[in-house]
């Protein structure tokens, strides 16, 4: 959860368990994906949440482990667990060396209304500065649903960052 005021990140916090989060904001300024300032050009809402998901691209992934060995450290058992504590690291410079990237898909409180539809929504994130996943689509009906799960699960090999399976939104 990234919160934003007057377009400028503030603070940053992680899920918890549910009801209390944990604050990473020094960590999180350390991703390049994250922007610091929105690019809204006065288009801002005077308050925004922004939600989205920390994640370890699979190369990047693959070379801090890597490292770890090489140092002698045991490797991370998969690039989830290794994107998460990369968040909780105490030293924000620790968290700076790992290739960490962000995807926004939805927003919390705002200020004032950002958009009438979840894929409008997603266009205004891109906007701002956001990266939104690019596999992202709109369709109509159940056969478009089929289509594009159809099309995720043949590209999903070739991603290069894991993900869980399909997430549906109503529009």
């Amino acid at each position: 959860s990234l919160v934003y005021e007057g377009g400028v990140l503030v603070r940053g916090a992680t899920r918890g368990d549910g009801e209390r989060g944990e604050d990473v904001t020094a960590n999180l300024r350390t991703i390049e994906a994250i922007p610091l300032r929105m690019l809204a050009d006065g288009d801002s809402p005077r308050r925004a949440e922004v939600r989205g998901e920390i994640y370890f691209p699979l190369s990047g992934f693959a070379r801090f482990n890597e490292a770890q060995l090489a140092a002698g450290r045991k490797p991370a058992p998969n690039a989830r667990n290794a994107a998460a504590g990369s968040l909780r690291q105490i030293d924000p410079k620790i968290t700076a060396t790992r290739p960490l990237k962000f995807f926004a898909y939805a927003w919390g409180l705002v200020s004032s209304p950002l958009a009438v539809t979840q894929w409008e929504a997603l266009r205004h994130l891109k906007d701002w500065g956001f990266q939104t996943t690019p596999e992202s689509r709109c369709v109509k009906g159940p056969e478009g649903l089929l289509e594009a799960y159809r099309a995720m699960e043949a590209v999903r090999p070739h991603l290069g960052y894991d993900i869980d399976g399909v997430v549906y939104k109503a529009d």
